[in-house]
């Protein structure tokens, strides 16, 4: 395990102990949640955790939360999720973050919404002053529609680059949809940016999380930060 690895997985471990007995919890997707995942599944297999059924937002969450034995449920079932544990591409300092490097933003987005707290979990590596100095952000899109929106994404002022799988074909998200990783540089205004995106019929979701995270737990070298929301 390298050094940075470590850093998440003490974040992990410390949001995976938010969860109480009962619980329905929210499982993220990628390196960083797998760390939370792993450590919600010692504690049930422990008994320390109890009666906790788990809404994964991806299939490599749902396959490692049954590996671990966490039970899993759905949104039908429990449309209220009372604590999420995920992680994010980037935060700024008001918690505002973009995600969807792993592909499953919109089920996280979803997910997020219908959570009570939002627990986002990184390494410091992840915090920057203004949303897209470190990352481009990602943006679903419907097959069908992947040109036009494109071109609106340039006109934006975006570099835009079509995700591709191991193939060299476009990657298809879980619901059947394409990414457009969309590099603005810094985004002065993330909540305008936003609106333009979210009334395109093309776009199913963006990597823009804003006003959804309640807790950041930052790890670095001198150990695990909590930042609440304001």
């Amino acid at each position: 395990m390298t050094d940075r690895d470590a850093l998440k997985q003490a974040a992990g471990v410390q949001a995976a102990e938010w969860v109480d007995s009962g619980m329905v919890v929210g499982l993220g997707t990628g390196s960083t949640a797998i760390h939370a995942i792993t450590a919600v599944g010692v504690r049930i297999a422990e008994g320390s955790l109890t009666g906790v059924v788990a809404i994964p937002t991806s299939k490599a969450s749902a396959d490692a939360a049954e590996e671990l034995g966490i039970p899993l449920g759905s949104l039908a079932d429990h449309p209220v999720i009372d604590l999420t544990i995920d992680g994010a591409d980037e935060v700024d300092p008001d918690l505002r973050l973009i995600k969807g490097g792993g592909a499953a933003l919109l089920h996280e987005k979803v997910v997020a919404q219908a959570s009570l707290r939002e627990v986002i979990v990184v390494d410091d590596a992840k915090c920057s002053e203004r949303l897209g100095t470190r990352c481009a952000l990602p943006v679903e899109v419907l097959a069908f529609g992947w040109r036009p929106e494109s071109e609106y994404l340039d006109d934006l002022g975006a570099d835009v680059t079509l995700r591709r799988g191991p193939y060299d074909e476009p990657l298809v998200t879980e619901e059947g949809n394409w990414i457009l990783d969309a590099a603005f540089g810094p985004i002065a205004d993330p909540e305008r940016l936003a609106a333009l995106l979210d009334r395109r019929a093309g776009v199913v979701a963006h990597g823009l999380f804003l006003g959804l995270a309640t807790d950041l737990l930052v790890a670095g070298a001198d150990g695990v930060e909590h930042r609440p929301a304001l």
